[in-house]
């Protein structure tokens, strides 16, 4: 009796320490299906770097990923989205394919940019993708005149712009933020904090450290975000969209996250301490998901290695299209660069 008394206190007590997800087991799995998905693209990138396959420059988003995958959960298909240069897992959020993305990075006919944008410039008109830009910050008074846009036509859509800490920095973000707010645009401004402009700390470029004050000048609603939790950044997004929809005008949010690489591929990121990149690494958003649908009892560990072998496979077929695609055509140097047929006046 009290053997049988105490594998029921037992059961008991496993059944209770199970913990409840704050979501449906659909939408975590979508979360972690976009995470290791970005997760595999970005290694597999890194590799074919390395063999010399993608040249120039690749800023990859290994660390972010709970950002693209929180984001676009919250988001309705005609709003648009336009970044900076670590873009790959956006990108691929937005529903760009992982093979016309890695194509791209090899400079490829059949990438997503038919080969002539690479790492930094890739762009989708049927996923209101507006990029990849890679001028620091050049991109924060585009998406307000994309959200612009999408006022003057009076449609109920909205444009994501984001950018870094280091882009933060910007002129042209006061004049935009100003402008946002007067005319009460649709936009929602994201900082994607990862703690470093290139090499250099915000805390060595930054008085204000906590970035998400700069809108409080513009009256403009602003607020702070986990970025290494899904869950946080879908809340929020999807608060910050309601308010936009509602003719209020402009929302920003200041997305705390961390990148596990360099700046670039260039870069050994000898500038952070060992101890610092460990915490951030036990924070890893992929794994955290992991964790909290396994402890959940809903997800098994079979499920999950469904979608990690069935990732894995796309993105080694991503890759072998990418290599086995042909380069463009010389005579494609002209092609969608120019709007007046005979420019440059160079074609016979």
């Amino acid at each position: 009796m009290v053997a049988e008394s105490k594998k029921k206190s037992d059961t008991s007590t496993k059944k209770n320490s199970k913990h409840k997800l704050a979501y449906s087991k659909e939408q975590y799995l979508s979360w972690y299906e976009l995470m290791f998905r970005i997760r595999k693209f970005e290694e597999a990138a890194l590799l074919a770097y390395n063999q010399q396959k993608i040249r120039g420059f690749l800023h990859v988003y290994i660390g972010q990923e709970a950002i693209a995958a929180g984001m676009e959960s919250a988001l309705i298909p005609g709003d648009a989205i336009i970044t900076g240069y670590r873009q790959h897992g956006t990108a691929i959020g937005r529903g760009c394919t992982t093979k016309e993305c890695m194509a791209e990075l090899f400079g490829k006919a059949t990438g997503v940019n038919k080969g002539k944008g690479g790492s930094m410039h890739f762009f989708s008109k049927e996923h209101k993708y507006f990029g990849g830009n890679g001028i620091v910050g050049a991109q924060i008074p585009i998406g307000t005149g994309i959200a612009f846009a999408e006022k003057y036509k009076g449609t109920n859509n909205l444009c994501v712009t984001m950018f870094g800490d280091g882009a933060a920095r910007q002129g042209a973000l006061h004049e935009a933020f100003n402008m946002g707010m007067t005319w009460k645009l649709p936009v929602l401004y994201v900082c994607e904090n990862n703690q470093y402009a290139m090499g250099t700390s915000v805390t060595r470029t930054s008085n204000v450290q906590d970035i998400y004050k700069l809108g409080l000048a513009y009256d403009m609603p602003s607020e702070q975000v986990d970025g290494m939790r899904p869950e946080s950044v879908y809340e929020a997004v999807k608060k910050a969209a309601v308010h936009i929809r509602s003719g209020k005008g402009p929302y920003f949010l200041e997305i705390k996250t961390y990148r596990y690489k360099g700046h670039s591929v260039s870069d050994p990121g000898h500038y952070r301490t060992r101890e610092e990149l460990k915490s951030y690494m036990e924070k890893d958003p992929v794994k955290m998901v992991e964790k909290v649908m396994l402890d959940s009892g809903e997800i098994t560990q079979e499920e999950l290695d469904n979608i990690q072998t069935a990732i894995k496979a796309e993105i080694k077929e991503a890759v072998k299209f990418a290599d086995e695609s042909p380069f463009p055509a010389p005579e494609e140097l002209y092609t969608d660069n120019y709007s007046q047929p005979d420019y440059p006046f160079m074609k016979d």
